[in-house]
């Protein structure tokens, strides 16, 4: 069976080992990728005894003015790796309390797990109470208090519970979705950290679905997955994450848009890398990471130098630190028992993560089972921490020998029921006191972000019209946060009128300006193409995402305007992009128009960016469109050679190995023959046979024959038009109607060369899934496709079917009676296939 899936502290984790002598080799569980049997195990370390929460504050080290205060702990709750406050201050906490009793993952698959609630009943800042709201649960992962209950995720389902009869404990249970994440496959795939951000809409890292209530009613849409572990926001709605080992990455626009345009897959302002300097500086020698035997993966005093499990990152939005904290970054790293903090910074939208230490960090300790895997805004202004502590927490499936080996010598296995909530305060006289949040207006204006935050969820869950005057009332407010909140909770309410919103468009501050566009609708695109004199890019770039998105003439000459004196800021450019999809070339035209001596440097790498995504596109007639467009352009001059790059790019994507899809033409186009005679320099002749190579016509010297196109006859054109429908309603969610899948959820299916390869190879994954790590287009997903034994043969067929014709692919038809022959076959299989197996299939086994 699969291994159970865990976020990316878990996959990178480590324990800390060391004695100078060889150990003999212990079975490692991760078979393909074990390292070397034969481990030295340096730094003569002793086995550290597990500490008890007041031994372990002792171990801790924070940044002078603060001191860390113990929350809750072991045998109130176990195993803990996600929390969520509710309205009143209490505490919901995900407990894994099956996670890892041995080396063979033993426990995963009991029914140990579950959320508590805690409370503080004597207002002493500890929590004293614990009451099991749901209970008997398989690996739960992740919660969030919302509309009087909370969302709880128990892979694959995510539930919607609420205690009614006022016991603590749930008895309501809703199942919202039914595919967040999977029992098996790749743990770092995991969906988890569901939030309710600005936009009124809760996101998730490691999940493309989106969710909004409206009248009791979970809505969903399409986002764009994002991260491992952990997701949060800041003052103005843009969503943080990270990876196991980079700390911290950034939606600089909203990520909604460009599900609209998915050749933009390598845009800079969604999952951008905001933190150049990532190093780190342990307190103590950490060289139990599970790579700790590769030269470079420790400093010779045996501590981390790089991440290599970060999670549950956090933009500290409290008013109990002093105010150069508000805004910073806080990021666990559990691998280094320690806590990162960056400073935060923007130019023109684009935001910076600065490392602030020099040789510490914000807080270390050196008990090697503190485990920080989330860091959290709290009611009283704190922040929270929410440690793990325990001494595995490497995943089964990727266990080496060198690490347990380290384990064993260091006796870290056990125990595995521990875990601490820690909070970090100022060194003030008086501790802060939580705020109890109502849905009174006047709660938007509080300076915790948690209060504004919790304020607007309980205004917009309610769906209260009462509440409208006052947050009217108060986009007039002096500060800007509270107009922006209000503004966002009137959206919520649906009782934003367009008068509203014009007058929100001028306001003074770009934050609340870009919302109100990105809240507009097509009823004020004149108000909006009257914005284009606009000078903050950020709001710019709302505006190119809007206008693009109402495919208007009028609108999109003024975004053509407006890229003419702004096409070189990156954020507006890929703002624009995002509504691109299949009008490049047209839009390409209207950027020429627009061409002038002092505007040169802007439009160009518009047109190149429009250029790459043609040639990512793969599509003849706006191929050839372009290069007539190139062709009428000043020979060599910048334009045209901008547009000629851009074609020559490998479909647009720099990791793939794969030659780009040959376009066939009727004929040589007359613009080729132009540009040939026009390409003077080295440089520009090996762009332009780029170029040329990807073309194709009857006749053309050196080019294949041209593909056959063997028409669907009656019956197959039935099942294609059957396939259709099944695709749409099953497999669009993942791989989207357009074929290109989403990054981190499914691969493209476009030009693919597994779509196009042996048909009986794709009903196979149909029937069985397919496991990861794949390739495609030459570019690895490491991902599960599940299996759908569930469909019929001929729902298998016509799918298949359809894939294979869509998107002007030529494949053959898949049969019905091809399905159930393999069907038969492999019926007795129980586990995904794999990459390695199906390209083997039929081959005879080596002889070695």
């Amino acid at each position: 069976m699969p291994p159970q899936r865990f976020p990316s502290f878990i996959l990178r984790s480590s324990l800390f080992i060391l004695a100078a002598s060889f150990l003999p080799s212990a079975q490692a569980v991760h078979q393909k990728n074990a390292g070397p049997e034969k481990v030295e195990l340096k730094f003569k370390l002793p086995p550290p005894a597990p500490l008890s929460p007041e031994e372990a504050m002792k171990t801790f080290k924070v940044e002078k003015g603060f001191h860390i205060e113990l929350v809750a702990s072991e045998p109130m709750i176990e195993s803990p790796v996600a929390m969520s406050f509710d309205e009143q201050g209490r505490l919901y906490v995900v407990e894994m309390r099956g996670y890892m009793h041995d080396f063979e993952g033993g426990g995963e698959k009991e029914t140990t797990g579950r959320v508590s609630l805690l409370e503080d009943t004597d207002g002493d800042g500890r929590m004293d109470k614990a009451t099991p709201f749901l209970d008997n649960l398989v690996m739960p992962r992740a919660v969030l208090a919302v509309n009087g209950g909370a969302l709880i995720a128990v892979p694959p389902n995510l539930y919607f519970c609420k205690d009614t009869d006022g016991d603590g404990k749930a008895d309501v249970k809703d199942v919202v979705a039914t595919d967040f994440g999977t029992l098996g496959g790749q743990p770092e795939h995991m969906a988890n950290t569901p939030i309710w951000a600005m936009d009124n809409a809760i996101w998730s890292a490691g999940y493309t679905t989106r969710f909004k209530l409206r009248g009791g009613v979970w809505q969903k849409d399409t986002g764009l997955g994002r991260g491992q572990w952990g997701l949060c926001q800041d003052d103005f709605g843009r969503l943080f994450f990270n990876y196991n080992s980079d700390m911290l990455r950034a939606d600089l626009l909203p990520t909604e848009a460009f599900t609209r345009n998915p050749l933009l897959r390598n845009a800079t302002s969604i999952n951008a890398k905001v933190a150049a300097d990532q190093t780190l500086y342990p307190s103590h020698p950490t060289p139990g990471v599970n790579r700790g035997y590769e030269a470079k993966s420790l400093r010779a005093d045996g501590t981390l130098p790089k991440p290599t499990g970060t999670c549950g990152a956090l933009i500290y939005r409290g008013d109990a630190f002093p105010a150069a904290y508000r805004g910073n970054a806080f990021v666990p790293e559990p691998c280094a028992n320690l806590v990162k903090r960056f400073t935060m910074s923007e130019a023109d939208g684009i935001v910076k993560a600065t490392n602030t230490a020099k040789t510490t960090e914000f807080l270390t300790s050196t008990d090697e089972r503190f485990r920080p895997v989330q860091a959290a805004n709290g009611p009283d202004g704190a922040l929270y921490l929410v440690d793990m502590y325990r001494g595995i927490i490497q995943h089964q499936s990727f266990l080496t020998h060198y690490l347990i080996a380290n384990i064993k010598d260091r006796k870290l296995e056990t125990p595995f029921n521990q875990g601490r909530i820690w909070r970090i305060v100022p060194d003030a006289k008086e501790r802060p006191q939580p705020v109890k949040v109502s849905k009174d207006v006047s709660m938007l204006t509080h300076a915790n972000g948690w209060v504004r935050d919790t304020a607007q969820r309980l205004i917009v869950e309610s769906g209260d019209a009462s509440a409208v005057p006052a947050l009217k009332e108060m986009l007039t407010h002096k500060s800007a946060l509270s107009r922006l909140h209000a503004l966002w909770t009137l959206d919520g309410l649906a009782a934003l009128t367009p008068d509203l919103l014009r007058a929100t468009l001028t306001d003074k501050d770009a934050q609340v300006r870009a919302a109100a566009v990105r809240i507009s609708a097509r009823d004020l695109a004149p108000d909006l193409i009257a914005l284009t004199a606009e000078k903050d890019a950020l709001v710019l770039a709302h505006l190119a995402i809007k206008l693009t998105s109402f495919n208007l003439p009028d609108a999109d000459t003024a975004v053509a305007k407006l890229l003419a004196s702004n096409g070189k800021n990156v954020l507006v450019r890929e703002g624009a992009l995002t509504g691109m999809r299949g009008r490049e070339a047209a839009f390409a035209k209207l950027m020429a128009g627009q061409l002038t001596k002092d505007n040169s440097s802007q439009i160009i790498p518009v047109m190149e960016a429009l250029g790459s995504l043609l040639a990512q596109a793969g599509k003849a007639g706006p191929f050839e469109d372009m290069l007539e467009l190139a062709a009428a352009q000043p020979q060599g001059g910048a334009m045209q050679m901008a547009v000629i790059k851009g074609l020559a790019s490998n479909g647009g994507d720099p990791k793939s190995k794969t030659p780009a899809k040959l376009l066939w033409l009727d004929a040589e186009p007359a613009s080729l023959k132009t540009l040939k005679s026009l390409m003077s320099d080295k440089a520009a002749a090996k762009l332009f046979a780029s170029v040329e190579a990807r073309l194709a016509w009857p006749g053309k010297p050196g080019a294949p024959s041209p593909p056959k196109i063997v028409p669907l006859n009656e019956a197959q054109t039935a099942l294609f038009e059957k396939g259709k429908t099944v695709y749409a309603t099953l497999c669009a969610a993942c791989h989207q109607p357009h074929g290109f899948g989403l990054d981190g959820l499914a691969p493209p299916l476009v030009d693919s060369e597994w779509v196009l390869g042996k048909p009986e190879i794709l009903t196979r994954i149909v029937l069985h899934g397919l496991a990861g790590p794949v390739k495609v287009g030459g570019r690895s997903f490491n991902l599960a496709m599940p299996p759908l034994p569930q469909l019929t043969d001929e729902d298998i067929a016509g799918v298949l079917t359809y894939i294979r014709r869509e998107w002007e692919h030529n494949g053959s038809p898949v049969e019905i009676k091809s399905v159930t022959t393999l069907r038969a076959q492999n019926k007795a299989r129980m586990a995904m296939w794999t990459e390695e197996e199906l390209k083997n299939l039929g081959k005879k086994p080596s002889s070695k």
